[in-house]
């Protein structure tokens, strides 16, 4: 019987082993690589159980993997830590200016492209002859949307890039899972009623309570631990308190049926921009933004190898492969209609940066929050349907786009950070 800490051994093992392995022999970006390596080893463990049957090699290693929840790891354990220690980086100051645009792509744009992506995959499906219902291409749209922020601010690591533009894809990011989710939890509720509809005003209560009333409660439990930071100066009790916040604020906005992920962002701004300057000595500053650091690697490297081994999990359906491959452009488009419509509305009296549109369609990786919320799915042939699908998508999103953003950044935005902003 294998004990939770023989699990988190194993990964841990791979992770730095897969890490050495890619730093000696690949060089390829630290999380991307991980995830590379992590297929290939899926992949191989598959085409051998094929090619030499009565093996259990697949059997074996999915009962091991199934052991770990990859939604509740993902949504009820990696992503507080995760979004708190992207969100304790971002720059208020910069953030603020860009409110307007950000908010509209992590609104509006998610709409906009589930929409796309919904009616999409729902025409795609009947001409593949997969009858995929019209209510659960929409939930495939709604999961599929949001950029995952733990890929993205992963992602932001590796390029350099206008700061104007950095905020705006880091911000987006950050606040569109909450709308992503929203409408996710919705139209699954929708579709496993055989398409009942949900008023208007209750979708308008959901999205309030979860969002909104998120981003109160970050507020709120932010500022209780930054006035408790305030008082003291002992750098092991400040990471204490920050640690606290986090678990407590998630689990507190899950109680409240409040957006967890929402919550934890807004409390890490609040941290990340008032506690330096005004609660935490230069000592504390080093010991707690190095924790975070450290934490942030760690989950990041462990999550984006897990994603590459839970294609054990998911297995690969030959029968959806078209429709998967297809979806790859599909949610392309969907993304480039999300990114040019606000810009397009903002950008009679907004300014931005000269290849905006291009880096922002580009540089909107889906991970693992899309895989978590697929496999939340109650089985079904549609539930095969979406996951084969989003795994194709998120695979690549993070390969594809994450190995090529540096030349879409280097041939569409001005080499100099502080280049003139035009519209484009």
């Amino acid at each position: 019987m294998i004990s939770f800490f023989d699990l988190f051994a194993i990964l841990l093992l791979l992770t730095a082993a897969f890490g050495w392995l890619n730093q000696v022999f690949f060089h390829l970006p630290g999380n991307i690589g991980l995830l590379l390596m992590g297929v290939a080893s899926a992949l191989v463990v598959l085409i051998v159980d094929l090619l030499v049957p009565g093996t259990a090699v697949v059997d074996d290693l999915a009962a091991v993997l199934q052991k770990i929840d990859f939604y509740e790891a993902v949504m009820h354990g990696m992503l507080a830590f995760l979004l708190f220690a992207g969100a304790l980086h971002v720059d208020w100051s910069r953030l603020r200016k860009r409110l307007l645009p950000v908010t509209a792509m992590a609104t509006g744009g998610v709409v906009i492209s589930t929409v796309v992506v919904g009616f999409g995959m729902w025409g795609l499906s009947l001409a593949l002859g997969l009858n995929l219902p019209l209510a659960w291409a929409l939930v495939f749209g709604a999961l599929i949307s949001p950029t995952d922020p733990v890929a993205v601010l992963a992602l932001l690591k590796q390029v350099r890039i206008p700061e104007m533009l950095e905020t705006e894809i880091s911000g987006e990011a950050l606040f569109n899972d909450g709308v992503g989710v929203v409408l996710f939890t919705m139209l699954v509720t929708v579709a496993t009623a055989g398409g009942d509809a949900v008023s208007f005003l209750d979708a308008v209560g959901l999205f309030l309570l979860e969002a909104v009333g998120g981003g109160l409660l970050g507020l709120v439990t932010g500022y209780v631990a930054f006035r408790s930071m305030r008082r003291i100066d002992e750098y092991v009790v400040e990471v204490f308190v920050s640690l606290a916040l986090v678990m407590g604020t998630y689990a507190l906005a899950d109680r409240l049926h409040m957006s967890g992920p929402i919550a934890v962002v807004t409390a890490g701004l609040l941290i990340g921009t008032r506690g330096p300057g005004d609660a935490m000595s230069e000592t504390t500053q080093r010991y707690l933004f190095g924790f975070w650091t450290m934490i942030d690697e760690l989950l990041n490297s462990v999550l984006f190898l897990l994603i590459g081994l839970e294609l054990i999990v998911v297995g690969v359906n030959l029968r959806f492969g078209w429709l998967a491959l297809a979806a790859i452009p599909l949610v392309l488009l969907a993304r480039a209609a999300s990114v040019a419509i606000p810009i397009a509305g903002l950008g009679t009296f907004m300014r931005f940066i000269k290849g905006s549109i291009p880096v922002l369609i580009w540089g909107g990786v889906r991970g693992g929050i899309s895989v978590a919320l697929a496999l939340s799915l109650p089985y079904s042939e549609e539930r095969s349907i979406i996951l084969t699908a989003t795994y194709a998508v998120v695979l690549f999103t993070i390969i594809v786009q994450g190995l090529t953003l540096k030349k879409v950044i280097r041939r569409t935005v001005p080499s100099s950070r502080n280049a003139p902003e035009e519209v484009h």
